[in-house]
């Protein structure tokens, strides 16, 4: 008995000092990498998840400029599996993370970097991007307001809206990862350079949706990433207010846009939308009204609407509905 049990950790050992070997992780600079060459087949692809968010503005921006590309869908723990930590996906990103974006074989890491990158690479590099100074300012500063900065966007919340979503995010996590199993979830303990994100899974694993309400950092951190957001949408508000609309700087549909609307539709898969676009915001909600009808959205996103993703936004609305605990904490800052 004691020399099969040994012969097994052994075996273990060697199995997963081999594969460490083979999954290293570290983080990349955003931006071209000319020096990396990857096997391709089109002028552009795209290695996506259907989920991310960042996936979601790269694939916007792409159909906004009316690019062709290749797609890679690559499934995170939250749509399946850890395929970010495969071999094959790591030779692609050795950070582990999607979207990267491909032209002429190199990538281009960062998605913030993607969108301007493929804009001043497309056949009308002034389309997403104004040519006023004022413009282009506003522009780089809502591109900002929308990205995911640092290993750790929750240190971040009050600095970028992109940083307020990981947090109003965690109830569509709770529900998606209650349907994947707890062995898949073990991959990222093992391979994963955060491995906080890992543990932060199994938790909502094991938890689940429904007890959501009884974590108390997670309602903590429920009611600090709202709070951070509403204020991040009084100065949306603002600004489509001066700007006179339709969107950010005015007239022209920018790279401001296409990362604001990945932010409004991710509030929409987590039924946050109520919270935030109330009547004293008119501007704003007709702002996601316009967002909805661009091509680009269906092209982009809601072409691209993962069938977890889905079951899990109806689990939050039923949960709302049948359980006051799990509403009052999920409505109440």
């Amino acid at each position: 008995m004691w020399t099969i049990t040994l012969l097994s950790i052994a075996a273990f050992l060697v199995w997963y000092i081999w594969e460490l070997q083979h999954r290293k992780t570290r983080a990349m600079s955003g931006g071209l990498h000319s020096n990396i060459t990857l096997p391709h087949e089109q002028e552009w692809e795209l290695y996506h998840n259907d989920f991310s968010l960042c996936s979601k503005k790269s694939r916007v921006c792409l159909a906004e400029l009316g690019i062709p590309y290749k797609p890679h869908h690559i499934d995170l723990i939250e749509t399946g599996s850890y395929e970010t930590l495969s071999r094959h996906y790591l030779q692609v990103n050795p950070a582990a993370i999607v979207p990267v974006l491909v032209h002429k074989g190199h990538p281009i890491y960062e998605s913030h970097d993607q969108l301007e990158y493929a804009a001043a690479h497309s056949s009308n590099p002034n389309l997403l991007v104004p040519q006023d100074a004022a413009k282009r300012e506003l522009m780089d500063h809502w591109v900002h307001k929308s990205s995911l900065i640092g290993d750790n966007p929750l240190e971040a919340i009050d600095e970028t809206a992109g940083n307020a979503i990981p947090g109003l995010t965690t109830p569509i996590f709770a529900a998606m990862v209650v349907h994947i199993p707890t062995r898949r979830i073990l991959t990222g303990l093992l391979f994963h350079r955060l491995k906080v994100r890992a543990v932060f899974f199994l938790a909502l694993k094991l938890f689940g949706l429904k007890n959501l309400a009884k974590m108390k950092p997670v309602v903590a951190l429920l009611h600090s990433s709202k709070k951070a957001m509403q204020i991040h949408f009084d100065e949306l508000e603002a600004t489509l207010a001066k700007s006179g609309g339709p969107w950010i700087v005015g007239d022209q549909f920018t790279l401001a846009d296409v990362g604001i609307m990945v932010i409004f539709d991710r509030l929409r898969e987590g039924d946050w939308l109520d919270e935030f676009l109330i009547e004293a915001r008119p501007a704003a909600r007709a702002y996601w009204k316009a967002l909805q009808n661009r091509p680009s959205y269906k092209a982009g996103v809601a072409d691209h609407m993962h069938p977890m993703v889905t079951q899990g936004t109806q689990d939050i609305i039923d949960l709302k509905q049948s359980d006051q605990t799990f509403r009052t904490a999920m409505t109440t800052s």
